[in-house]
């Protein structure tokens, strides 16, 4: 341990947390801090924050969010002094749990709000302190090639017909996918998003592994992936010719930070916060080695050119994602990926294929007859067809009553309960799929 006379004040970095009679405090000659970011990220700030607090040695401790709640559980709370992690559901857990100290923040600097959505806990428990955004990574050269319209929407992945030039991650087996799909689908609206994705996906690749969504664009196997940004970002800073779209309606979900409630250190853990959350720790983020965005308004005039800003997003529609929400519905939406897209994508394929064709012979006729309804009865059958294909077997109604049964896959909670309900999405989904595959055959001229 250094000798108190190697204790020294902090500086001031243009303090963010509010401590009250001031910002002088003696540290501490250690910070412990818990995460799980990459080292090329974390090394920067670990010499950063040394340098502006000389005396104070920043000692990482790297932990999956599993492995840090275990930790985080105990009495002496691992003698972790701050948890600083991208972990978007282990903060609310853990802050339900006791396990963090209030911060109080500048709100002036700090908003806590991007893009109309709350990033950073209401309650004060942890703030965010990066965020990232939800998209599509495309190759503009590809669709080219392939006469595709480059998407702007979440609508555009069933506007087109991608054969199979689209990717998708399988929910449940990508980490982000949670995420994605529940921006989507409170974006779209609960049944019109799972139709949605249902007609995407009977025209795309389903992965399973969340870097080889966009790699799959960049290695030109797809010409669109769905993704979270930091992996177009790397692909296009390493010279890849893709570009990323973010739709209207999308969201930047946060990466967080919070002081343990048993910090052994806590001054030299409020001084760690103060500086991530500083002018000079957010604009670390625009660093080449780590390229994420930050929750500084005020840092974006020293972003490198051509960095989108979340706060000033061209093209962005009122949408207000609610994050604590959608936590809780993750599992429930993975569940609902299987059972109606992963486990029943070549009966879509077949499904949309007939509502499809059933839909260009219609506009073949009305074409050839000049008239925008040529068959009122074939528009209709069409019509039912599509509603039926698009049957999601849980109502958005009752959405927040089902999903804390699949809350924690893991835990694999009420095994016998979910079995019978996933055998009776199966035989209401299969039946819906049946009678929407015999309308839209209905619905086809006769040769």
């Amino acid at each position: 341990m250094l000798p108190l006379s190697r204790r020294i004040a902090a500086p001031l970095l243009g303090s963010i947390l509010m401590f009250g009679s001031g910002a002088g405090w003696a540290l501490e000659d250690r910070v412990v801090v818990m995460t799980s970011y990459p080292d090329e990220l974390v090394q920067r700030y670990e010499q950063a924050f040394e340098r502006a607090n000389p005396g104070t040695d920043l000692q990482v401790v790297w932990k999956p969010s599993r492995d840090a709640a275990v930790e985080l559980a105990k009495p002496d709370q691992g003698g972790v002094d701050v948890y600083w992690t991208p972990s978007l559901g282990s903060f609310p857990r853990l802050r339900d749990a006791g396990a963090f100290r209030p911060l109080a923040v500048d709100r002036a600097v700090l908003p806590g709000v991007v893009d109309g959505q709350f990033v950073s806990d209401r309650q004060g428990f942890f703030e965010a302190f990066e965020v990232a955004g939800y998209g599509m990574i495309i190759n503009p050269a590809a669709l080219a090639r392939d006469r595709l319209p480059q998407p702007a929407t979440w609508r555009d992945l069933a506007a087109t017909r991608w054969t199979g030039r689209l990717a998708l991650p399988i929910a449940g087996q990508v980490g982000f996918s949670g995420a994605l799909y529940d921006i989507l689908l409170q974006a779209e609206g609960w049944e019109a998003g799972w139709a949605l994705l249902g007609e995407a996906a009977a025209d795309a690749t389903l992965v399973g592994s969340g870097g080889q969504v966009s790699e799959s664009v960049v290695n030109g196997e797809a010409d669109v992936a769905v993704t979270v940004d930091f992996f177009a970002r790397s692909a296009i800073a390493n010279g890849h010719p893709v570009a990323l779209v973010y739709p209207p309606r999308t969201a930047f979900l946060p990466a967080q930070v919070a002081i343990a409630r048993a910090a052994p250190h806590p001054d030299a853990a409020r001084a760690f916060v103060d500086f991530v959350l500083s002018a000079p720790g957010q604009a670390l983020l625009f660093h080449p080695d780590i390229r994420r965005y930050p929750v500084r308004p005020d840092v974006y005039a020293q972003a490198p050119a051509g960095t989108v800003n979340p706060f000033q997003r061209i093209g962005a529609e009122p949408y207000a994602y609610d994050m604590e929400m959608g936590l809780n519905r993750h599992g429930l939406i993975a569940a609902l990926f299987d059972t109606l897209i992963a486990a029943r994508q070549d009966r879509l394929k077949t499904l949309w294929g007939a509502i499809h064709a059933a839909e260009a012979a219609l506009a073949a006729q009305s074409t050839a007859q000049s008239t925008t309804n040529p068959d009122p009865e074939r528009t209709a059958l069409v019509g039912r067809a599509r509603m039926l294909a698009g049957f999601v077997p849980v109502a958005g109604a009752d959405v927040d009553r089902l999903a804390p049964m699949f809350q924690d896959r893991r835990s694999n909670r009420n095994p016998e309960e979910q079995a019978a309900m996933r055998k009776d999405w199966s035989a209401r989904i299969d039946a819906a799929h049946a009678e929407a595959l015999e309308l839209a055959r209905r619905a086809l001229p006769t040769p």
